[in-house]
């Protein structure tokens, strides 16, 4: 059973609605107590770094997701603004994230953005894959993944990043380091590749 984590700030369904077409069992939820009992946990999210963190301190769930991934090493796929939680502080606020990745949440504006490129960056976009992992088992040829994002990874230690992507510059678009997964782009919205990452998180991990 795959447990996607309910606190205000994800699309939800269509996280479960691509599992049901895997044919993998999950439930949406905002209890303790379930997440505590959880196989695995999808981590989703949109919006601004501080309402996330600040969602996941009402909820009263930083406890329990420590005592999970980090002390019970329960896998877990942060998506979007879900992996951006997983790194220590963002450019987007002042709050301290969930600090399971060394590294920090950036914006585009410390890239070089060349000609027409505007924030946000939305849209279908190419990855390159730099480490090998199961999340991108059986991969389709030249994957590519809908994005819509104003800020993006920087991992400070080179072998957890997953896959890259190029938006104006190259920036990390994956991340992997033991249990710890995450993705900026949207699985759910993009179709087979999207699947494909999905089915591999609930079959592998």
């Amino acid at each position: 059973m795959i447990t996607i984590i309910n606190y205000g700030v994800g699309n939800l369904t269509s996280i479960k609605n691509m599992l049901n077409r895997a044919n993998v069992d999950s439930v949406i939820t905002a209890e303790p107590e379930v997440i505590s009992e959880a196989d695995k946990l999808i981590l989703p999210g949109v919006g601004s770094f501080d309402y996330g963190m600040e969602q996941l301190h009402k909820s009263g769930l930083v406890d329990t997701l420590n005592q999970k991934v980090v002390i019970d090493k329960t896998p877990i796929l942060g998506i979007c603004l879900g992996v951006q939680l997983f790194t220590e502080v963002s450019d987007e606020g002042k709050l301290p994230g969930l600090g399971w990745i060394k590294g920090q949440t950036v914006s585009f504006t410390r890239s070089p953005l060349t000609g027409n490129l505007k924030i946000p960056h939305m849209g279908w976009t190419d990855v390159f894959q730099y480490q090998q992992s199961k999340l991108f088992a059986d991969m389709y040829e030249d994957p590519r993944f809908y994005f819509v994002h104003s800020y993006h990874l920087s991992i400070d230690n080179p072998v957890e990043v997953l896959v890259r992507a190029r938006y104006g510059d190259e920036f990390a678009a994956g991340v992997e380091r033991e249990n710890i997964v995450g993705v900026q782009f949207h699985p759910e919205k993009s179709h087979k590749y999207g699947y494909k990452i999905l089915e591999n998180f609930a079959k592998y991990y």
